[in-house]
């Protein structure tokens, strides 16, 4: 049976409180990434075990999961998309001009925007497909091509098929998943693997969607957060220059 998506009357409070939660998750986890790599204080919890990446991947499978799952309740995604792909364009800018060795070529921001205008763009074609098979093929092909942006294809550390280096020569294949010779991004999620997870939270809340919805929204939400995640935009946008202001204020008052 294929679920329509038809759009929903009205957004859905946890959600936007989960978002909010994982603005203030990847705040604290942007606070510790300045202390740390920008203003070199010690901490060894974090840069000497796996936990960083652990957490920043949690943080950011829960944006893009969250994105893809609440895609068909607003309207105007062409606009949507074009404008969330822009703040990610200008956070480029800005990290070019004001730190280069943290600069953001194509990260979550990027992302979102494209896989917005894209599933806008294949609307009719994502549709028709139906949903709880489109979520298990979209989570597959996004674990099966997770390490293309590496060189081949698999799963983990398991390469079963190693991609040809003559893809990887040109310079501007970086937002497909094929970073060039001295490509650098400190953030770095192209559309190849990541807009296959995008889809999994799209096709996976289609299917839920009959049975839970009616549940979700009547579950209890922080209304701060609920704030929050309604103006995620620019929360993500001014998050770091506000870090960064703190730090360095904190690092005069302490002497250190």
């Amino acid at each position: 049976m294929r679920e329509k998506w038809s759009a929903a009357p009205r957004r859905i409070a946890a959600f936007d409180a989960l978002r909010g939660f994982a603005l203030v998750n990847m705040a604290v986890y942007h606070g510790v990434y300045d202390w740390v790599y920008v203003f070199g204080r010690p901490a060894a919890w974090f840069t000497q075990t796996g936990n960083a990446h652990i957490w920043q991947q949690f943080i950011c499978w829960t944006f893009i999961l969250l994105a893809g799952a609440v895609f068909p309740y607003g309207k105007h995604a062409v606009r949507r998309g074009t404008v969330t792909f822009g703040c990610g364009f200008l956070l480029t800018a800005v990290t070019m001009l004001v730190m280069p060795s943290e600069q953001i070529l194509f990260g979550v921001l990027h992302l979102i925007g494209a896989a917005v205008l894209l599933s806008a763009l294949l609307r009719r074609f994502l549709d028709r497909a139906p949903a709880l098979p489109g979520a298990i093929a979209s989570f597959v092909l996004f674990l099966f091509l997770r390490s293309v942006p590496m060189g081949y294809l698999g799963i983990g550390e398991l390469q079963l098929f190693e991609l040809p280096r003559r893809l990887y020569s040109v310079p501007f294949l970086f937002p497909l998943g094929l970073p060039g010779p001295g490509f650098y991004s400190a953030d770095y999620f192209p559309l190849i693997p990541w807009i296959f997870l995008f889809w999994t939270g799209l096709f996976l809340w289609r299917f839920l969607r009959p049975y839970a919805e009616e549940t979700v929204r009547g579950w209890p939400a922080c209304r701060p957060l609920v704030w929050l995640g309604r103006h995620s935009l620019w929360a993500y946008l001014l998050h770091q220059p506000v870090l960064l202001g703190f730090i360095f204020l904190l690092s005069i008052l302490t002497g250190s």
